[in-house]
């Protein structure tokens, strides 16, 4: 009889049962793994995010306080530099002398205006940025030797302030004619 021959027997039923029981245990392990990696990247994501907010935070609090730090310095120098006498007139020409090392010194200079003018930059030694003078205004831009003087022939200036800084902007001065 061949319904006979194909009629489960209770060995196939359980072959069956255990076969159902062992893939559904498979595809639920995968599952929770899957689930739990899911989880885990979750957690190390905000982890993440959290310390690069931080980091974020903590760089605007140092360059802020720096900032204002670099202010009360310049504040100070500024108040300093007005005692300070690099101004002199030779031959009817106004000759400015500056330093350029690690910056402008003075960084804030007191000239006459209607006088024929000379920058004159010295440097020693000079090495970073500031031995690259750039006027804006005047479109001047200028290599400073790393020891040497170097006059710049401002001309006759009128009253107002001129500004100057190094290549990159970071080491400013300015002179002020009146």
């Amino acid at each position: 009889n061949s319904a006979e021959f194909f009629a489960p027997t209770r060995a196939d039923a359980l072959r069956k049962a255990f076969l159902k029981d062992y893939f559904n245990y498979k595809i639920l392990k995968k599952y929770k793994n899957y689930t739990n990696n899911i989880n885990n990247m979750n957690k190390n994501t905000i982890i993440a995010i959290i310390i690069a907010i931080g980091l974020i935070g903590l760089g605007l609090y140092i360059k802020n306080n720096r900032n204002q730090t670099s202010n009360d310095t310049i504040n100070k120098v500024s108040t300093e530099v007005t005692n300070v006498n690099n101004v002199s007139v030779v031959d009817g020409k106004q000759i400015i002398e500056i330093n350029a090392k690690g910056g402008y010194t003075p960084r804030k200079s007191f000239a006459k205006s209607g006088i024929p003018t000379i920058l004159r930059f010295n440097t020693k030694g000079t090495f970073d940025c500031s031995s690259s003078v750039r006027i804006p205004s005047m479109n001047i831009s200028k290599i400073l030797p790393q020891s040497g003087v170097t006059d710049i022939d401002l001309g006759t200036q009128k009253t107002g302030t001129l500004n100057g800084s190094c290549g990159m902007g970071m080491y400013p001065f300015e002179i002020e004619f009146q």
